[in-house]
């Protein structure tokens, strides 16, 4: 029988999915969260650029408890953690940087529901990120670090998260595009399975994603005019450098949903006038049947007096009638048409 203590989802009893620590030399080694206290509760050179990254799961119940106990961490970022996801913003406490960062799940699939949050807390001596859907460019980070790609600093570490991000991003834009470019092509060369909705579903991505993600460059930038003291410059240049990427990843999403816009107006305008032109076609059959049927209508009442009831050419005479008034009524359909 399995323990509840023994059950953890994916993470250890604390949390920790996974943690690692950067030394002087850039070495890199994988630890749990009893060597990450060990580490962080024993005496350091306030010079040293010795640090541990701490990721975890907010789907175990222990890592907020577990953070508040045995971490220096601001309280502003359990308030973050409780407001839930939100947009992008990056902001300083007790000299640290809080970050709140958007971010694909790991099987994303163009859906508007795949886009899930990360909180981060840096600090000189540690970095600590917590999310609760696996994430794609935080796992792209946790592959780049198990490879052995050395991190000078925090700030690298953030550095290379936004770039990976910007990566992410990019790779989607980027499937975005072929999807655009089927359906644009299908469009053009008017195949009538091009539907709205699947373009509505593109947009409705890009839309999700510009809302939550344009806030981070303007954050970034305003972090780089008033970066932390253990900032050095370096790291402030990785970081502009990253947001600047990041910022074009998010013009060309803005491209591509200003385009699905144009789409999806055009697809609507085809619809429109189709439809248009199937109502003009039942009324043009309403005119011409109108009058056969008010003919007959007054033919086959039950009164006396109706005319060429007794003459054997009636029926032709009728029948002239009728075909004069649709001939005329057909007419001045089709000339209505043409203008």
């Amino acid at each position: 029988m399995v323990k509840a203590a023994e059950i953890s989802y994916g993470s250890d009893p604390s949390g920790l999915i996974c943690g690692y620590a950067f030394g002087a030399d850039h070495g890199v080694r994988p630890i749990d969260s009893d060597t990450a206290l060990d580490w962080l509760q024993g005496a350091h050179d306030p010079a040293s650029r010795e640090f541990v990254w701490l990721h975890f799961s907010l789907g175990n119940s222990s890592t907020e408890k577990w953070l508040q106990d045995h971490l220096p961490i601001p309280e502003h970022y359990f308030e973050t953690l409780r407001e839930g996801p939100g947009s992008t913003r990056i902001e300083q406490a007790d000299d640290c940087l809080i970050a709140v960062i958007n971010d694909v799940l790991f099987d994303f699939s163009f859906e508007p529901s795949q886009i899930a949050t990360l909180w981060m807390c840096v600090h000189r001596r540690f970095v600590v990120s917590a999310r609760l859907h696996p994430l794609r460019s935080i796992d792209r980070l946790r592959v780049s670090v198990k490879a052995g790609e050395p991190f000078a600093s925090p700030a690298s570490l953030l550095t290379h998260l936004l770039r990976d991000q910007a990566d992410v991003l990019q790779l989607i834009a980027r499937d975005a595009t072929i999807r655009v470019d089927l359906i644009e092509d299908n469009l053009l060369a008017g195949h009538g399975e091009t539907k709205r909705s699947a373009l509505g579903s593109l947009r409705r991505v890009f839309v999700r994603l510009r809302r939550l993600l344009a806030p981070e460059p303007g954050a970034l930038f305003r972090l780089l005019n008033r970066p932390p003291s253990w900032f050095d410059e370096d790291g402030i240049q990785e970081l502009r450098s990253a947001t600047e990427e990041f910022s074009a990843v998010l013009n060309d999403l803005s491209a591509l949903q200003e385009r699905t816009k144009l789409l999806q107006e055009e697809i609507g305008a085809r619809t429109t006038e189709q439809t248009n032109r199937s109502v003009f076609l039942l009324t043009m059959v309403t005119v011409l049947a109108l009058p056969i049927n008010i003919i007959a209508g007054l033919l086959g009442m039950n009164v006396g007096g109706v005319p060429l009831a007794q003459d054997p050419g009636g029926f032709w005479v009728i029948l002239a009638i009728i075909a004069t008034f649709t001939a005329i009524a057909g007419w001045f359909a089709f000339l209505s048409q043409r203008d």
